[in-house]
């Protein structure tokens, strides 16, 4: 049961990744304007930002599917869910309604920021779920 729950929520996240970098490799530019908008990173950081980052969701999406690197990938997964996590929670601090950005470049009038929380949320909990089964729990005596 725990090594399907484990593969379960690493191929869930694999396919979030995946379906995350698509519209963004696709459109950096936007993505740049996008990523302009949560006012966190320097400007001079954000065309370096809009290329690399969804071609990392990509690469790892892949490392996750084939289970290479296993302990990197999760990790990993959890670092950038809980950095996008953040970056939701210190726009909504500060009363910020921007777009999320995170499956579609479309840009609007920002977006329902509550229901990125909670659905953000959920992705971090099932990214720490993957990988406390897959590694923490592997690692430990009793794993």
């Amino acid at each position: 049961m725990v090594p399907a729950l484990e593969t379960a929520l690493r191929l869930f996240l694999a396919g979030l990744f995946a379906y995350a970098s698509l519209d963004k490799i696709a459109h950096p530019d936007q993505f740049a304007a996008i990523i302009r908008d949560y006012r966190l990173l320097p400007q001079a950081a954000v065309p370096f930002t809009a290329v690399v980052l969804p071609w990392l969701e990509a690469v790892l999406a892949l490392a996750l599917v084939l289970g290479k690197w296993r302990e990197g990938a999760l990790f990993l997964s959890v670092a950038l869910l809980v950095a996008f996590f953040a970056s939701l929670v210190a726009n909504m601090a500060r009363g910020l309604d921007v777009s999320c950005g995170c499956f579609s470049t479309a840009t609007g009038s920002g977006g329902n920021m509550a229901w990125y929380l909670v659905r953000d949320g959920f992705f971090v909990l099932a990214g720490l779920g993957a990988w406390y089964l897959g590694v923490w729990r592997r690692r430990s005596p009793d794993g």
